[in-house]
């Protein structure tokens, strides 16, 4: 027989460990609403340079400062310099962007590029890839076949280092839609070959209304995201390229509509053309990431 004594403090201990296991779940559910989105927010070096901000120091610090996961690199030029500095300030060389062609007469890409993939290595940074060509339409499949062989070629030096690579879709480029990089990727058929979501690319191309379908076609192969403040129905670059908390494109939808599809995966700042100081444009755009991630975070719980 339990004592009258003892079954109350029986009744006590349970109902301590009720009180903990609320406490638990309500810390959990704090955390999980600060924590926001898990996607690595990095900026691409199009919106990291000033008169201040000129060397790879200064920039990798700028970055660090302002909560910024890494850096999206243009070429390979002082690209051991770049690294450098980022590995000082414990940040990630995200994404390096560089491009081929599909003509006959010009170069297939960069002479520098498989020598810097092998300086990328283990590092999990995506080469970004955009293609152009002068022979072909915009967006002709009739480019595919040397395109493939392209991208295959990079493809396999890159996974030899433990890369990806993301097909870049550039306005006036041959790869101009995020269509043509997934029909790329399919005929490339490499794991570690994947697309971009561009958003100011995609806006000057394509329609608002196509979003999420397009996002659907894209996301088994969506290594990826590009975004930025703009203006719906904007027609230049002024207009489609601006700090995250400006412009009437609703881009807290557009990152929604990510997440509900179960993406994941990096996203970049472009900051190509913005004026003014860098350092306050960065500013001005992770403050309105975290206002964005904190709000779609809270909807979600």
């Amino acid at each position: 027989m339990i004592s009258t004594k003892t079954f109350a403090a029986i009744l006590l201990s349970i109902g301590c460990l009720c009180l903990s296991a609320r406490g638990l779940a309500a810390g959990t559910h704090n955390v999980s609403k600060e924590k926001g989105l898990t996607n690595p927010f990095f900026a691409m070096d199009t919106g990291t340079k000033d008169a201040k901000h000129q060397t790879a120091e200064a920039q990798a610090e700028m970055l660090k400062e302002l909560g910024y996961a890494g850096i999206g690199y243009g070429g390979f030029g002082g690209l051991s310099e770049m690294l450098e500095e980022l590995d000082k300030n414990s940040l990630k060389m995200s994404a390096v962007y560089t491009g081929a062609w599909i003509d006959a007469n010009k170069p297939k890409y960069d002479p520098q590029l498989k020598q810097s993939i092998k300086l990328l290595k283990g590092r999990d940074t995506i080469i970004w890839l955009f293609i152009q060509s002068e022979e072909h339409a915009l967006s002709s499949p009739t480019g595919d076949p040397l395109a493939v062989e392209i991208i295959r070629d990079i493809a396999d030096v890159a996974h030899e280092s433990g890369l990806k690579v993301a097909l870049y879709p550039h306005t006036g480029f041959w790869l101009e839609r995020v269509e043509d990089a997934v029909r790329l990727a399919k005929k490339a058929n490499r794991r570690n070959v994947g697309v971009t979501f561009n958003l100011c690319h995609w806006l000057k191309v394509d329609s608002e209304k196509n979003m999420k379908p397009l996002m659907k076609l894209a996301m088994p192969y969506l290594f990826v995201v590009a975004i930025n403040g703009a203006d719906s129905g904007g027609d230049n670059w002024n207009q489609l390229i601006q700090t995250l908390d400006r412009g009437s494109f609703d881009i807290y939808e557009f990152l929604k509509t990510l997440t509900e599809l179960g993406y994941a995966g990096p996203i970049g700042l472009q900051g190509y053309g913005i004026k003014g100081d860098a350092h306050d444009n960065l500013k001005r755009s992770m403050d309105a990431w975290r206002k964005l991630s904190a709000r779609i975070a809270d909807e979600r719980m």
